[in-house]
C-alpha cells in the first residue's frame, strides 16, 4: 500500500510518498519540500507530479490545520480531487500535532509547547506532555497570551524564538514547521477520516442580522 502525504498549511509546503509492507510506519520512497511563504496553489500539484507515478497512492493524508487559511484550503482541495480521481480514502491530521511529534523526536522525554504563526497577528498555541498527549486544544492567541500560557522547557514552531525571547527563563527554542516527510512519527490515533479544515480562529466575516 502507498500513502501520499500533503502538507501545505503553513509557510512550508511538502509532499511525501510512503510505501507500507512489513513496517507499519512505512518507508518513505520519495518527497519534495520547499519553504514558499506564498504560492502554494501554484507549486503543490507540480510537487506531487514529481513523485513516482505522479504520487498515485492507495490512501491520502493531508494537514487540515490550524494554519494558513489559503494553505489549508489548497491542500484539502488537492487531496480531495486526487482521492476522487483515484477512488481512494482521505484522512486528515492536525498541524500542531505533527510539529509536536517532530519535537519529541528531537527532544525526547520533555514536555513541549508548540507555537505557530496565526492570522491577524495571533499565534496558534498548544501544550503537549512528555508522552505526546495534548494538554489542551489548540488556541489562537495574541502573542502575550501565548507567552503567559507557556510552561514547557522546550518551545517549538515557527514562533518559538519569538515566544522564548518574550518569556525569558532560558527555554529551549527550536524553530520548526510541519513536514510531510515526518509523517511516520504520527500514530494512527492522529488521523481522522473525512477531514474538515481547522482554521484555528472564528471567521472575521459575519452574516447580516435577520
Amino acid at each position: 500500500m502507498r500513502r501520499l502525504v500533503i502538507d501545505s498549511a503553513t509557510e512550508a509546503c511538502s509532499v511525501a510518498l510512503f510505501e507500507y509492507g512489513a513496517s507499519e510506519q512505512g518507508e518513505m520512497i520519495a518527497s519534495s519540500h520547499a519553504m514558499l511563504g506564498r504560492g502554494h496553489a501554484e507549486q503543490l500539484v507540480p510537487m506531487i507530479a514529481t513523485l513516482p507515478g505522479k504520487g498515485r497512492a492507495d490512501t491520502i493524508a493531508v494537514n487540515a490545520g490550524p494554519g494558513s487559511f489559503t494553505g489549508i484550503r489548497v491542500g484539502l482541495a488537492a487531496a480531495r480531487a486526487l482521492a476522487l480521481a483515484w477512488n481512494v480514502p482521505i484522512e486528515g491530521y492536525a498541524c500542531l500535532t505533527l510539529v509536536a511529534a517532530m519535537a519529541r523526536a528531537a527532544h525526547p522525554g520533555a514536555p513541549i509547547d508548540v507555537v505557530m504563526s496565526g492570522g491577524h497577528g495571533e499565534w496558534f498555541f498548544q501544550p503537549f506532555a512528555e508522552d505526546g498527549t495534548a494538554l489542551a486544544e489548540p488556541a489562537s492567541l495574541l502573542p502575550q497570551a501565548a507567552v503567559d500560557r507557556a510552561r514547557a522547557p522546550i518551545v517549538v514552531g515557527s514562533q518559538a524564538e519569538a515566544l522564548a525571547a518574550r518569556r525569558g527563563g532560558m527555554p529551549v527554542a527550536d524553530p520548526m514547521w510541519p513536514d510531510a516527510r515526518a509523517f511516520a512519527l504520527l500514530g494512527s490515533y492522529a488521523l481522522r477520516a473525512d477531514p474538515t479544515p481547522r482554521y484555528g480562529r472564528a471567521p472575521d466575516a459575519r452574516l447580516p442580522a435577520a
